[in-house]
């Protein structure tokens, strides 16, 4: 936690300086000398160093991880003026797609709820060992795996990687040598296409989530932990079998979880291509924070009032 810590001030002067040349070159800010621009980085990085010792206090004085409460209030924040914005343009003529969508955004929500919470329980069972007088093992339980391991890291990722080369080419696209502007524009308009932008993010995800899953999901490493432990999943044999099981259960799983994380990912993008609507907007990477938020909120404060009545 503490080299998070030391890791997250760099970063956030980094980020700073990033923000504020997006904002010239935008024309949302003007131009910034030398003193102006160190004085408006200081102040950005302080805000981020300030926010998360705010999010470490509630983690460790409140119920639920502060940081992505702090998030999650910041998105929540957000749907008055998208509210305002959709009332602003409302169409009496396009009454129809509104009540469409509203009828998407109840199924989407409801879909991600189950797909957050969905796991493929593994049964396990303990062999039975008798020491001494007394009996041990010989209970069943199982292994949950979740359907959605990665979370929304992968969607985080492929923003990364999706925004990474636009910067580049926004710079390179001032460059005096005429090729390398001229490709730097083709890039950049190539991007520019909701549809190409939309199928590169959604093929980004897919890979992400197989990469991040394989990264925090080692079946050899469990196969080995139930083998120590006297435990088996009935039918497998012990060992490389049971590793190779667990590979191809994880692999059928993941890709019901990548598909399901690049669908939500790519769904704004579509919504707003296919009604010219934009404020219009069910799925991405908001809805899925706001969800898991929201459930391990509530299991917290189970957990909190059991602890209390026990």
């Amino acid at each position: 936690m503490q080299y998070s810590r030391y890791l997250t001030v760099p970063l956030a002067f980094v980020q700073a300086f990033g923000f504020l040349v997006l904002l010239q070159q935008n024309g949302v800010v003007p131009a910034l000398d030398f003193f102006g621009m160190l004085t408006n980085v200081f102040v950005i990085a302080a805000g981020a160093i300030l926010l998360m010792w705010i999010g470490e206090l509630i983690t460790e004085y409140g119920v639920g991880n502060g940081v992505s409460l702090l998030i999650f209030a910041g998105i929540v924040a957000g749907i008055p003026a998208s509210m305002a914005q959709f009332a602003f343009g409302f169409d009496i003529a396009q009454l129809p797609t509104y009540v469409a969508f509203a009828a998407a955004a109840i199924v989407i929500t409801a879909g991600v709820v189950f797909i957050t919470e969905a796991e493929r329980p593994i049964p396990v069972t303990y062999a039975r060992r008798v020491r001494g007088m007394k009996v041990m093992g010989g209970i069943s339980t199982y292994l949950p795996l979740r359907v959605n391991q990665a979370g929304v890291i992968p969607i985080i990722f492929a923003l990364s990687i999706l925004l990474f080369p636009q910067m580049i080419f926004q710079f390179l696209a001032q460059s005096t040598v005429p090729m390398i502007a001229s490709v730097s524009t083709f890039m950049l308009n190539l991007l520019a296409n909701a549809w190409i932008y939309a199928s590169a993010y959604f093929v980004l995800v897919v890979a992400f989530t197989y990469f991040y899953t394989a990264v925090t999901f080692d079946p050899d490493a469990i196969s080995t932990n139930l083998q120590k432990s006297g435990a088996f999943v009935p039918g497998v044999r012990p060992g490389t079998a049971t590793a190779d099981y667990l590979s191809r259960v994880l692999v059928r799983l993941t890709l019901v979880g990548a598909l399901f994380l690049g669908i939500i990912a790519v769904l704004p993008l579509v919504l707003r291509a296919l009604t010219g609507i934009q404020a219009l907007a069910i799925g991405g990477t908001a809805l899925l924070i706001v969800v898991s938020v929201v459930i391990d909120l509530i299991k917290k404060i189970d957990a909190q009032v059991s602890a209390r009545e026990y």
